[in-house]
């Protein structure tokens, strides 16, 4: 069985080849395609990679096409812009059969300022018993709620994850892998008779653009809230967005994706 924890870490292990161009393994995964989350921390590892000594702001990324399993990805970078504090990288990603994604990262050396935000404050921590099993997800998880319901259910879903200990430059990288897994399920839940299981029968499912911000610099280690909720199900596809929280309530990233969400009966 493969470590599913250190497998993830050795895809993030980028190697240089040259021109502004490096080279990640794919993960070992029974899955029928490439994980979109796998594109998004690689892709966050090649930005930071390609301007050292700034950090990950923004991350927005296109999924092309279906990517292959078990075959690496290079990513192509241009720096079409490096000030004094901010800095822009063009991304690519490609296997043989041609580009899978392209993304554009944001980067910025953290300054001192004013510090506001308004949400919501974190709910208690769910109990062990409220464990949730995510097979993409090689940590801990709880949810208050069942993220797959056969009920109709609003399209709001909560979840407690606690991304291991691992190096400071590593965290937007998994944090970005975090947010790619429970968009689409939120917005199955007010379907009735429907849940994630039935990908490939009820429906058909593919993210298309993926976008994270991140707000405050963090190290992995402790629980986050991954507060998501989907306003939006229409003409074969789905929105949703999310917000990441610590324990105490600080806001420490969000994010947004579209997909594809067609149904077939």
């Amino acid at each position: 069985m493969t470590d599913l924890w250190n497998d993830l870490l050795g895809c993030l292990d980028l190697a240089p080849r040259g021109g502004g161009t490096y080279e990640g393994r794919s993960q070992q995964l029974e899955y029928r395609r490439l994980f979109g989350g796998q594109l998004l921390a690689q892709f966050a590892r090649a930005a930071q990679l390609a301007v050292p000594g700034r950090s990950l702001k923004s991350l927005h990324t296109q999924f092309l096409r279906e990517g292959r399993t078990g075959e690496p990805v290079r990513y192509a970078t241009e720096v079409p812009q490096q000030g004094r504090t901010f800095a822009t990288v063009r991304l690519t990603a490609r296997q043989e059969k041609g580009v899978v994604a392209v993304a554009t990262a944001s980067l910025h050396v953290w300054e001192e300022g004013p510090d506001r935000q308004t949400t919501d404050a974190a709910p208690a921590l769910p109990g062990p018993e409220r464990t949730v099993l995510l097979d993409l997800l090689p940590w801990q998880s709880r949810a208050a709620t069942d993220l797959d319901t056969a009920k109709s259910e609003p399209p709001e879903y909560e979840l407690w994850t606690r991304i291991p200990d691992a190096h400071r430059a590593l965290a937007p990288a998994l944090l970005a892998y975090t947010t790619d897994l429970t968009a689409i399920g939120t917005a199955l839940r007010p379907v009735e008779g429907v849940t994630q299981g039935d990908a490939g029968r009820a429906f058909a499912s593919a993210v298309t653009a993926h976008t994270v911000w991140f707000h405050r610099p963090f190290a992995t280690g402790d629980w986050l809230l991954l507060r998501q909720r989907s306003p939006l199900a229409a003409h074969g596809r789905c929105f949703g967005r999310g917000d990441v929280l610590t324990p105490d309530g600080a806001l420490l990233a969000s994010y947004a994706q579209e997909a594809l969400l067609r149904f077939t009966r």
